[in-house]
């Protein structure tokens, strides 16, 4: 089944029964009342859901609310990074929606691309649930470039966003609005998800934030031909559209389409624009098709923005913000003042 068609009649039905199979036996049963989901990420508040498809699979998420609790307007789902540090992620993209007063109308999510125990070394952090059986499994790097699941073929990383945002708009269908931002390599993922999303449950409209990702996916081919010629990576995936995956569902134009017509605003630390210590450059990719985008994110960023303006989608006229005296932290980044236009919309 293709997980891209989650607004079929078939699909909806399969839905249906693996949420009604999540809320049965997935929710933890607590013994006198649930927890408060408003404070830092705590496994009390890492909840599951499973999604449909002939190869069914299970996705986790901290939540600031108990599944079904509260009539939320707003939701903020802050996608982790290579650590896949979802505890820290969660804990930056609450502290926005507390300090911004909103709490009482949102929801926050943080959802956690598992990987198997065996692998998970070089891309773990503390205080994140191991796998668990059921569980949707996917590499350190392969769920960042939309790769599908290595338990669940066919369903893509972006088709797993896609369920989380259905999934969602079942448990609080006061939802109106769903924003999903993403930092350093969640933003890479959340960038390149964009143009292949698929489109939400009616009444949701969906927002995006892209945050200090260390390279951008290029719908047109910008690069002067000596730069193609010494790096034809420059214009494959993930840094363009060549050898784009069938998986993911639609064509090159198809995407560039869906992509410009996105709401969609940037970050980015402008401190992350160097090597020096907390903009973690040794884990920057290097490869001459990144270096191609620029020496750093920052620079990165710019660019791509001012490629946005001038020939991706120059009706939008998009932005990047410049967060003041962070390098590459979300708990800076997210949390900061400057970033909550962005993050939490008017």
């Amino acid at each position: 089944m293709n997980a891209h068609s989650l607004g079929s009649a078939k699909v909806s039905r399969l839905l249906r029964m693996g949420l009604l199979l999540a809320i049965v036996c997935q929710w933890p049963a607590w013994a006198d009342t649930p927890p408060d989901c408003a404070a830092p990420a705590s496994t009390a508040c890492y909840f599951a859901f499973t999604l449909p498809g002939s190869a069914l699979g299970r996705m986790h998420f901290y939540a600031s609310r108990v599944p079904g609790a509260g009539t939320p307007t707003a939701a903020l789902v802050a996608v982790h990074g290579h650590p896949r540090d979802a505890n820290k992620t969660f804990n930056a993209a609450l502290k926005a929606v507390q300090h911004s007063g909103a709490l009482d109308r949102s929801l926050v999510v943080a959802p956690f691309f598992q990987v198997s125990e065996a692998d998970a070394a070089p891309c773990h952090t503390a205080g994140v649930p191991g796998a668990q059986d059921g569980d949707l499994l996917w590499t350190c790097a392969s769920w960042m470039a939309g790769g599908q699941a290595r338990n669940a073929a066919g369903l893509t990383s972006f088709a797993a966003l896609d369920a989380l945002v259905v999934e969602l708009h079942q448990q609080w269908p006061s939802l109106q609005t769903v924003t999903i931002a993403g930092f350093s390599a969640g933003a890479q993922m959340v960038q390149h998800a964009i143009g292949f999303a698929a489109v939400p449950p009616a009444p949701i409209t969906l927002r995006y934030v892209v945050a200090d990702p260390g390279t951008w996916l290029y719908f047109d081919p910008v690069w002067p031909a000596a730069t193609v010629a010494a790096c034809p990576e420059v214009q494959r995936w993930k840094y363009g559209t060549e050898d784009l995956p069938t998986d993911l569902g639609r064509s090159a134009t198809e995407a560039r389409t869906h992509y410009a017509q996105a709401d969609i605003h940037y970050l980015e630390g402008a401190l992350d624009s160097s090597d020096a210590p907390g903009t973690f450059y040794k884990i920057l990719d290097k490869s001459c098709a990144a270096m191609a985008q620029g020496p750093y994110r920052m620079q990165r960023g710019l660019a791509y923005t001012e490629y946005d303006r001038k020939l991706l989608a120059p009706g939008k006229q998009r932005r990047v913000t410049t967060v003041p005296g962070c390098a590459h932290d979300v708990a800076c980044v997210f949390a900061a003042p400057e970033a909550r236009s962005a993050l939490l919309g008017n």
